[in-house]
């Protein structure tokens, strides 16, 4: 569906006013007792709520094989007026398009290189010998330079999308290809039209990241308060095992020509990407932020104040308290530990906060440089009958570890998931997704993708709730004037004191699969991954990674009506990514939106597989492709 374009409040605040200025009678006398008008109200916008659009079904397959939007965006104003905008989908690309490159040729969307630069090729099909490309387009930031800036092809002031590309599915023979490329991260200059909000792709810049090792898998990213784009690097490599992991080594070689040299400490950080006028962007890794499972980086109003989501089995809950405001290269570490209030259902608890140490990245850095896991800590699989080791648990296996000595700060910064555990953190919670933060509120949300395994097994002491396959939103309050459980204050007003889910955000799971295929109930979220909120639309955007819905949606929820509303349906079998919720840029709010690995077939879509496939095959470059894109851009202020 096409943009319909924005909403202007022009005629809603243009003057009534006559050009005559009413103080003389029909001679032309002056009156004795002029009137005066009464001064004009403008009229201003007060909230938006959304209509939800229908999930799509085999009437009309093709909806059901392509990014699909029939909702719409209802403004209501001061004057108690109300205006409907009709929302559309409007991509920048399909991965694997060619795109421009701001240098009179073009480039390939979602590309990979190696760290010479060089292009990654398939030859696994020689006949179709090509560069690969990602057909998993993950976390994206829509900005804005605070100084205006003039690029050429650009009218007006330029806008800016980083996209990062989380890692490609397969090669064109069907090989699984997850985790064995260095994810690429570009940067996007757009042209705004300021008439429609419309963006259009003007260049497309490829961020050079040989500096920082190249890129592990990165998934959500968000928006810095300062202007950047927080990227993630998930699913952080074992270092007790990496250098011996087939998977690791070929990575190693994709990434450096050399099977052997990549190091497993240099993965699983927080990369910033940097902006600049001329559309290019550069990078550089906060070491400093722990070593984890990095979902996504939420930064607090004050910041300083991180919450990171951490997407694993026997993952934490973790802050960072950076020392100086905007800036990451220094600060505090710190993880959760949860006292459950309530095991019913998703469960509820307070939290406390351990220390888990300071640092700044060029120290982290330098130890990761230097270290292997032996030299950090003492890591065995199987009970050594020792009582000087320790039982943990971790990725949902017993581990029994010992520090090595004089390497604490080397096990906080880079065994960052061992040492939590081992000092008492609840890492229990299991795929701890997007995260986000309502700060008028002071409320922050979490996405548990599944409530399985870790939060349901009790072998982590404290935590232990009901499963759901389909996960739920939490939320947690924020306070000042904490301490950790050393009894050291904590330097920031942003330090979240309890965690419970969302009652409307909570999945449904089905007894028996409906007759589309779906395990979970098509009307409520499934598995939430990617969150964002809006403050100025009081609404939380929830992006879906689910194995029980057929399609996966986009649902608008509004935290003051509680209505649930869904926006967008993906691609069949596609990950709703890529989300951000945009207040405003040149006046204009958007909500953007990818999708990666269409038609990932599951049992779930077992009845609708047969019919579509060939559909999606057709809409998507035989399944390879995914897109980069935005809901239709919305005009809601003067």
């Amino acid at each position: 569906m096409l943009p319909i374009g924005g909403v202007s409040m022009a005629a809603l605040l243009a003057g009534c006013n006559s050009s005559d200025d009413g103080d003389d009678d029909a001679s032309g006398n002056p009156q004795p007792n002029p009137g005066t008008q009464p001064p004009v109200t403008p009229v201003t916008f007060t909230s938006a709520s959304f209509t939800s659009m229908a999930a799509p079904t085999l009437a009309n397959p093709e909806l059901m094989a392509r990014t699909t939007v029939s909702s719409a965006m209802v403004l209501a104003f001061s004057d108690g007026s109300k205006r409907t905008v009709e929302l559309g989908y409007e991509p920048f690309f399909i991965t694997g398009d060619q795109v421009p490159d701001g240098k009179g040729g073009t480039a390939i969307a979602g590309g990979y290189f190696n760290l010479a630069g060089a292009p990654i090729m398939d030859n696994s099909v020689p006949a179709r010998a090509r560069q690969f490309f990602s057909n998993c387009p993950d976390g994206t930031s829509l900005l804005a330079l605070s100084a205006p800036t003039t690029v050429p092809g650009v009218a007006g002031n330029a806008v800016y999308a980083v996209v990062q590309f989380e890692y490609q599915s397969m090669d064109q023979a069907g090989n699984d290809m997850y985790g064995l490329l260095p994810s690429p991260i570009a940067v996007l200059t757009l042209s705004q039209d300021p008439n429609t909000g419309k963006l259009s792709l003007v260049k497309y810049s490829n961020v050079d990241t040989s500096s920082v090792h190249g890129l592990w898998i990165t998934c959500g990213a968000s928006l810095s308060p300062w202007g950047t784009h927080l990227s993630s690097e998930e699913y952080e490599p074992d270092a007790t095992t990496a250098r011996a992991s087939a998977s690791f080594q070929a990575y190693s070689n994709n990434v450096y020509g050399d099977p052997n040299k990549a190091n497993p400490y240099h993965y699983g950080h927080m990369p910033e990407v940097t902006v600049h006028p001329d559309g290019t962007g550069t990078i550089k890794k906060h070491y400093c932020m722990g070593r984890i499972s990095h979902e996504l980086v939420q930064m607090m109003p004050d910041q300083r104040t991180a919450l990171m989501g951490d997407d694993a089995t026997n993952g934490g809950l973790f802050m960072f308290v950076a020392d100086r405001a905007a800036d990451l290269s220094a600060g505090t570490l710190y993880v959760a530990q949860w006292t459950q209030t309530s095991g019913t259902g998703a469960g509820a608890g307070t939290l406390k906060w351990i220390k888990l140490g300071h640092a700044t990245s060029a120290e982290v850095k330098e130890l990761a440089d230097q270290l292997t896991a032996a030299d950090i800590m003492d890591v065995r699989t199987a009970d050594p009958l020792d009582a000087s080791f320790t039982k943990i648990r971790y990725s949902g296996k017993d581990n029994w570890v010992k520090l090595q000595p004089g390497r604490r700060q080397a096990a906080a910064f880079l065994e960052t998931h061992r040492y939590a555990a081992l000092v008492g953190g609840t890492l229990a919670f299991t795929k701890m997704e997007g995260t986000t933060v309502n700060a008028k509120d002071k409320i922050a949300y979490s996405a548990m993708s599944r409530i399985e395994s870790s939060m349901i097994d009790g072998k982590v002491p404290g935590l232990k709730v009901e499963g759901n396959a389909a996960g739920a939103v939490y939320q947690l309050h924020m306070q000042g004037g904490q301490a950790d459980t050393d009894g050291g204050a904590i330097d920031s007003e942003w330090v979240p004191v309890d965690m419970a889910a969302v009652a409307e955000l909570v999945g449904k799971p089905l007894a028996t699969p409906d007759a589309l295929g779906n395990t979970h109930n098509a009307d409520f979220v499934s598995n939430p991954d990617n969150l964002k909120f809006s403050e100025k639309l009081r609404t939380l955007f929830v992006g879906e990674d689910s194995g029980g819905h057929v399609n996966n949606f986009m649902w608008a929820y509004n935290i003051d009506t509680k209505a649930l509303s869904r926006l967008l349906s993906c691609p069949v079998a596609a990950e709703s990514t890529g989300l951000q919720a945009v207040d405003e840029i040149n006046g204009w709010t958007y909500i953007t939106s990818n999708f990666q690995h269409a038609a990932d077939w599951g049992s779930v879509h077992a009845v609708v597989r047969p019919t579509l496939e060939p559909l999606v095959k057709a809409n998507y470059k035989d399944g390879f492709g995914a897109a980069v894109g935005y809901l239709t851009g919305v005009k809601i202020g003067a």
